[in-house]
This record gives C-alpha cells, sequence and structure tokens, in this order.
C-alpha cells in the first residue's frame, strides 16, 4: 500500500509517543513510593468543622515535602485547624467545598518570632509566625483551588491567613479568603510570586501586603476589606532595608475603607519599577468612604522612582490621587527625606470624591517628575472663599494620609513644593458651587499645564492660584463660562510663567495673568 509521507510521518510521532510515554515497571514502582498528591483525608483529617484537623494536615506536607514535594489535596469539607507549616515544593490545593479554618483558641497558632533587633512597625507588620499557614526560607510552594481559606474572626486582631517570608517561587491562585483578623495575605522579602485570581471578602486588615519583596505579579484580584487593598511596604522587619521592586498589579477591583493602592505606610527600603493598570476601585456597603485610591508615600527615607499607573475607575474615593514625600523617618537614628520622582499616572476617572488630590514634598526636598494625563475627576463641592485663604501645615513627621493637611484652598489639586510637573488633559468638576480655586501650586517648578478644564462657582476668585511658582508654561486651557480672573498670583515670586493659546475672551488681563 502506498502510505503519504505526511500520513507516515504522523504515524510514526504517535507511536514513539506511546512509547516514551508507556511507564517502566521502574517507574512504576517509583509512583507507589512517592505519590504526587496526598489526600489529608486519607491521613486522617475529619473535614467536620469540630474536630482540630491540624495534626493530620501537618503529616501531610511534612511528608510530602520529604518524598520530593507534590499536591496536598483538600478535598470538600471543613477543616478546623491552628498553624500550618509550609514546606519545600509543596502546593495545596483546596478542591471547591473545601475550607480551611482557623481555630478561635490561640493556643493552637504560633507565638511571634524573636527579630533579634528593634523594629518600629507594628505587630501586623513585623511578624509573621502567628499564621494560620506559613512558611519561612522556602522554595517552589503554592496555595492553589477554588476552596476558602476562613480566618475565622469578627474583629481586627488575630493570626494572618498566609504569611511568607524570605521565599521564592510562590503562586497563590483562585482561591478565597475570609474574615481576616491580619493581612490577609502577607508576604515578607519573598521574591517571585504570582497572585491570581484571589478573592478577599470581608477583611478587617490589609488585603494583600508585599513587603521588600521583588518581582511580584497581582492580577484578577477582588479585594474588600476595611484597611487598605493592595499595600507593598519596605519595613525594617528583615533587619535591613530592601526595596520592593519589579512588581505589576492589573485586572483588579478594590474596594475599601482606606486606601485602595498604596505604597509606603512603611518606606525606608524604598520602591522601584512598579506598574498598576486596569483596575476599579470602589467603596465598600459599610463604613467610611476610602481615604484614597492611589497614594505613593515616602516619609521614611527611601526612594519612589519609576511607578506608573494607568485605567482606573474610582468611585466614592475621597482622594483619588495623593503623592507625599515626608520625613517621619522610622527606623532612622535621624529622620531624613528619600525622594518621590518619576511617576506617570494616566486615563483615571473618578466620581463621588470629596477632597483635592494633594501632591506635596516638603522644604528644600521636591517631589521630582510628575506627570497626570487624561485624568477626570468630580468632587463634592461646596468650598467657601474663606477656605481659600487656609493655612496648609508641612507636618513633615506626620502619618502620610491624604486627609493630612486638613482644609486645603482649592478642590481639585493642591501640589506644593514640586520640581517638574507635567498636568495634560485635566478636567475637574464639582457637584455643588466651590468658591475655592481648582488648582492651587505652591513652590512649584517646571510646571506645564496643558488644555485644563475646570469647573468653577462665578463668585470665586480664580480657577489657579500660584505662589513661588517659576518656569511654567500654560495652554490651551478652555474656561466653560464667564469669570473675572483666570490665575491669581499671591506673591512676587512668580518668574517665567507663559500664557499660551488659552480660550478666555471674558477674563480681564490684569497682573494676575501677565507673564513675569
Amino acid at each position: 500500500m502506498n502510505v503519504p509521507r505526511r500520513q507516515m510521518c504522523l504515524c510514526l510521532s504517535l507511536v514513539a509517543g506511546s512509547l516514551l510515554a508507556a511507564p517502566s515497571v521502574g517507574s512504576a514502582k517509583a509512583s507507589e513510593a512517592a505519590p504526587a498528591t496526598w489526600n489529608v483525608v486519607e491521613l486522617g483529617a475529619k473535614a467536620d468543622g469540630r474536630a482540630k484537623d491540624t495534626q493530620a494536615i501537618q503529616k501531610a506536607i511534612e511528608t510530602c515535602s520529604q518524598r520530593g514535594g507534590g499536591t496536598v489535596y483538600f478535598p470538600p469539607g471543613t477543616y478546623l485547624t491552628g498553624s500550618l507549616h509550609l514546606r519545600q515544593r509543596v502546593a495545596l490545593y483546596l478542591d471547591h467545598g473545601a475550607t480551611i479554618k482557623a481555630s478561635t483558641e490561640e493556643n493552637d497558632f504560633d507565638p511571634c518570632e524573636e527579630l533579634g533587633f528593634k523594629n518600629a512597625a507594628d505587630r501586623e507588620t513585623s511578624f509573621f509566625h502567628y499564621a494560620l499557614i506559613w512558611a519561612e526560607d522556602v522554595e517552589r510552594v503554592a496555595i492553589l483551588g477554588t476552596g476558602t481559606i476562613d480566618g475565622n474572626r469578627r474583629q481586627r486582631g488575630g493570626p494572618k491567613p498566609i504569611a511568607l517570608k524570605r521565599c521564592q517561587h510562590v503562586t497563590i491562585k483562585d482561591i478565597t479568603i475570609r474574615n481576616a483578623p491580619n493581612y490577609a495575605i502577607s508576604l515578607l522579602g519573598t521574591d517571585y510570586v504570582n497572585i491570581d485570581g484571589v478573592n478577599i471578602f470581608n477583611g478587617y486588615c490589609d488585603g494583600i501586603d508585599p513587603d521588600s519583596c521583588r518581582h511580584v505579579r497581582i492580577a484578577n484580584c477582588q479585594i474588600e476589606t476595611w484597611d487598605d487593598a493592595i499595600v507593598p511596604k519596605a519595613s525594617f522587619s528583615l533587619g535591613v532595608r530592601r526595596a520592593v521592586e519589579y512588581l505589576t498589579v492589573t485586572n483588579c477591583i478594590l474596594a475599601t475603607n482606606c486606601s485602595a493602592f498604596k505604597l509606603g505606610t512603611e518606606s525606608g527600603g524604598g520602591f522601584r519599577h512598579i506598574a498598576v493598570s486596569n483596575c476599579v476601585m470602589h467603596d465598600r456597603a459599610t463604613g467610611r468612604p476610602p481615604i484614597s485610591g492611589i497614594a505613593l508615600e515616602s516619609v521614611d527615607g527611601g526612594d519612589i522612582d519609576g511607578v506608573t499607573v494607568s485605567n482606573i475607575s474610582m468611585v466614592n474615593v475621597r482622594a483619588p490621587i495623593f503623592l507625599r514625600l515626608g520625613k517621619r523617618g522610622r527606623d532612622m537614628e535621624t529622620p531624613a527625606a528619600g525622594t518621590l520622582r518619576n511617576v506617570i499616572i494616566s486615563n483615571i476617572v473618578a466620581t463621588g470624591a470629596k477632597q483635592a488630590c494633594p501632591i506635596a514634598g516638603i522644604p528644600d526636598h521636591a517631589v521630582q517628575n510628575v506627570t497626570l494625563d487624561n485624568i477626570q475627576m468630580a468632587f463634592a463641592g461646596g468650598g467657601t472663599v474663606e477656605q481659600t485663604n487656609a493655612s496648609v501645615p508641612e507636618e513633615e513627621g506626620k502619618y502620610p494620609e491624604a486627609t493630612m493637611f486638613g482644609v486645603l484652598p482649592s478642590y481639585g489639586l493642591y501640589c506644593r513644593h514640586v520640581d517638574g510637573l507635567r498636568l495634560r488633559n485635566i478636567h475637574v468638576m464639582v457637584q455643588a458651587p466651590d468658591q475655592r480655586h481648582a488648582l492651587a501650586c505652591d513652590d512649584v517648578s517646571r510646571l506645564v499645564i496643558d488644555s485644563f478644564e475646570a469647573d468653577r462657582s462665578p463668585d470665586a476668585e480664580s480657577s489657579l492660584r500660584f505662589q513661588g511658582v517659576r518656569r511654567a508654561l500654560i495652554g490651551n486651557c478652555l474656561l466653560p463660562e464667564p469669570i473675572s480672573s483666570f490665575l491669581k498670583v499671591v506673591d512676587d515670586g512668580m518668574k517665567e510663567v507663559r500664557l499660551t493659546g488659552n480660550d478666555m475672551p471674558s477674563v480681564e488681563r490684569g497682573p494676575e495673568t501677565r507673564r513675569k
């Protein structure tokens, strides 16, 4: 029979594949000696939600690791347990209907570890052994499946659901974490991490905290928690300063009463090369509205450098954007300022905002090279003329928060101690009349304002207010209604300011708008 050459090659390939796939007697015996999957029920777990399954689960983890690694399998059921130690090359797989439930007895959990050095950070940031599932100095570990990890608490204060310290090559995928009394997923000095498709509901503390971690991907997660949703930190909890580097966050839905994405509650080690994209940020059904949507803060001497944020939708977030360079100096003998520079924030839509977005350094330490592009924000409004003269404190050593300065003289953006600021395609609106400025700039140099549009009360002083602004170019701005003044200059510190191509036919051209 004449067989076509192509068909013959295909037949030979299939035969070769069959031969390669057929196990030998030796490989079958090896498979029996070291199965790839260890079922916790077969090793003694009751899975009834009443009996303590800690010993049976830990036995499965230890056996799996000692036999070269594999998967510890949780079939449907409720596994009541205390602290579990995740070991090298082990994956926990929670099947649909499986729940690992934290014991309510404190004695079932490991005590906090001894650090051996002084650390000013709080207990939640510093300690990792007091946890439901924890690991230290291990590689190739995973927590997978469509099951649930239940922190089993009704308030803040308790073990972390997942805590990993100095680990590498970590995958956490598709699980649901509920009722977390501490950071739901807490990582310290842990590198090459992939967190994908994780749901965190009814958290009482932070959602995901990568602290001093590198090469971390967070994607497709939904987080609903009281405290900050995703909070990269660079604390002193390792005894050394270590930067967060090469971090991406994408395609997440973040609901919080504090901040949705926040860098810098602990910022000694710094943050570099970070990208956040395609996220929705909103308030929770109960409690106060979120304080901020995107918060970038360096207050402990660290450097923030190379951050991009794009394609974000926010609902009912008080201050959509907050950038802060301060000098709190946690874990520093003498507090000193770090840097905050090279930041691009673009394609933002925010509704229900209530407070101006501060971009603030401190005297002699400016925020550098920031671009805000294609941003639309709707604010509540209601500000008064008296508030335009509000004295804004420096608060160099205060805990960073978007509300830290009190009443601001503008309703849209407040920028102080900034060098290199580009505002392009910005549209700020108010729901109620606001007599404050839309934008206030104090001690700002190298300022570009291109296509800035703002709502304004007819009796407001001006759209823009400048104090100590140097080298500025303002162009292509459209004024939506007749006003008497576009730009108010508070003092004579303004130098080299040019206005070009603006549509403001009704503006009185006096000393407030002329070039200096």
